[in-house]
């Protein structure tokens, strides 16, 4: 089948399927090596649903009991509430997991640049009102990649609502900023002209770097599914969604100067946080997650033998993480 049928065929199949449903040696360190299970039996209750919010049609993935202690889960770039399906059916027996697409991904609405200010600070206004519109009064943060920016602006204007964190390859420190890597942004943030913009695109949004995202750091990316990296060249592929990436990836530079704010919260509140990390990530290495305990004495660390989306290769292992950690280190009631 040619490559533009095959990745229609593949939006399609998605589409069906959502149809709207209404109704380290420190003991709080470790570098993980082994894989684990979940102690639990997988469930694939997983319902798809959307709501409005100022017009726009929000996509979710919701799991498990409502009255559960709930997950609020957000996604990276260019990724979407997709990457959370293997970590959901995991845990949705003990918690109550909510991942949505932010506007301009997954299967939120995505309108144009001209229309719709695609910024941090934006994201984080939707995803706030998402919260309010379901009445979320309590949730923990698990956060990847774009997540870290939604999730520790949520977190540091209503730190009362927060249970617990998780960073899973999401930054809040200069040490998680490589010039390696962050380089070619850095020349745009400076100059945002039409050059450095069209270089981005090509470093971000190419094919190869949409499967690099994924493969990169794994051990053996034979056991990396391909549906992520194909989906995504695919909603990318809608009119004017690369143009929107392109303004978040510039917005991106409005993080570095909260990083000392989103710090402030972590010393003045100390919310329990669990990092989990994938040690082999070329775009937030392993100093960015070692940096958190500075603020953070009590947070527990593993760094696990991945790359950037931890996920794809380790559900298993963080579920089991995660499941242990709460029930260790998160207050009840």
């Amino acid at each position: 089948m040619p490559i533009p049928l095959r990745l229609a065929a593949l939006v399609l199949a998605h589409m069906v399927l959502i149809t709207p449903c209404f109704a380290v040696t420190n003991p709080n360190t470790s570098s993980a090596q082994t894989p684990a299970t979940s102690n639990a039996p997988s469930t694939k209750a997983i319902h798809y649903r959307t709501v409005q919010i100022e017009g726009l049609s929000i996509f979710y993935r919701e799991a498990g009991p409502a009255e559960a202690p709930v997950i609020l889960l957000l996604h990276g770039f260019p990724a979407s509430s997709f990457m959370y399906r293997d970590l959901m059916e995991r845990l949705s027996d003990r918690f109550h997991l909510i991942a949505p697409d932010y506007p301009g991904f997954g299967y939120s609405d995505a309108p144009s640049p001209q229309t719709f200010s695609y910024t941090f600070d934006r994201l984080a206004d939707v995803i706030a009102k998402f919260t309010q519109t379901l009445g979320l009064n309590r949730y923990a943060l698990y956060m990847q990649d774009f997540g870290g920016p939604v999730g520790f602006r949520l977190a540091s204007r209503y730190p009362q609502k927060v249970s617990f964190l998780i960073a899973q390859n999401a930054n809040a420190y200069a040490e998680g900023l490589p010039d390696s890597f962050w380089t070619p942004a850095r020349t745009l943030w400076r100059d945002p002209s039409p050059v450095n913009y069209e270089k981005i695109r090509l470093a971000a949004m190419s094919d190869t770097a949409l499967e690099w995202n994924y493969t990169h750091g794994v051990k053996d990316p034979s056991q990396i599914d391909p549906e992520s990296w194909v989906l995504q060249r695919a909603l990318l592929s809608r009119p004017g969604n690369k143009e929107a990436m392109l303004a978040l990836l510039y917005d991106y530079r409005t993080n570095l100067d909260r990083y000392g704010e989103w710090q402030n919260y972590f010393r003045q509140h100390q919310p329990p946080m669990l990092i989990v990390w994938g040690k082999n990530d070329a775009i937030f290495p392993a100093p960015g997650a070692q940096a958190y305990l500075r603020d953070l004495p009590q947070a527990e660390l593993h760094l696990l033998d991945t790359g950037h989306f931890a996920l794809e290769d380790h559900a298993d292992e963080i579920a089991r993480l995660i499941r242990d950690f709460f029930d260790r280190k998160v207050p009840k009631g």
